[in-house]
């Protein structure tokens, strides 16, 4: 029997939620190396020509290889959706931190990228919560602003990249 796949939040105080800011997770590692098929896939979906991208000639010369797009950095380590494991995805760590409410929107994200992120490359990240906020009220709701910092590294260990990202922790309409 398939079960399907749910990423459950977990559930606190706002005090719960203090005592996990500077939790790191262990290493979570790519299940592939990054591939020009998925590259291109990506390139062609969002109509991007840089041959950076396509060609792989002159990828290899400016490079050492075709470039993974920035907008798909996410994309290299989210977990599909089955595996012939049949072990869970890793949530990521942002919706493991314990706070009310019941969903959550992407409120902001910033991406560095130190070095460029290369075909072949095997990539693996480390997450960390940053803060918590205290009870805000917007007009989506009542809920806590969760910062996290997501270090991105290849194989070697050299670091390819930073997100900083932060969610909006809510149950809708708690202030109507």
């Amino acid at each position: 029997m398939t079960r399907p796949i749910r990423y459950d939040l977990a559930f606190g105080c706002y005090e719960d939620a203090l005592r996990m800011v500077g939790t790191r997770t262990a290493p979570r590692y790519a299940g592939t190396a990054v591939s020009g098929a998925r590259i291109q896939h990506f390139a062609a979906m969002v109509r991007d020509r840089n041959p950076s991208y396509w060609d792989e000639e002159f990828a290899r010369r400016q490079w050492g290889g075709l470039i993974a797009p920035p907008a798909l950095l996410m994309g290299w380590l989210i977990p599909p959706p089955w595996l012939p494991t049949d072990q869970p995805p890793t949530s990521s760590i942002a919706i493991r931190v314990p706070l009310p409410g019941i969903t959550f929107i992407n409120a902001s994200n910033e991406v560095d990228f130190p070095c460029t992120i290369v075909e072949g490359d095997r990539l693996h990240i480390v997450e960390e919560v940053v803060a918590v906020s205290e009870e805000k009220h917007t007009r989506l709701g009542a809920g806590h602003f969760v910062e996290t910092r997501d270090e991105f590294h290849r194989q070697d260990g050299t670091l390819v990249a930073v997100n900083r990202n932060t969610l909006f922790r809510f149950t809708p309409g708690a202030d109507r």
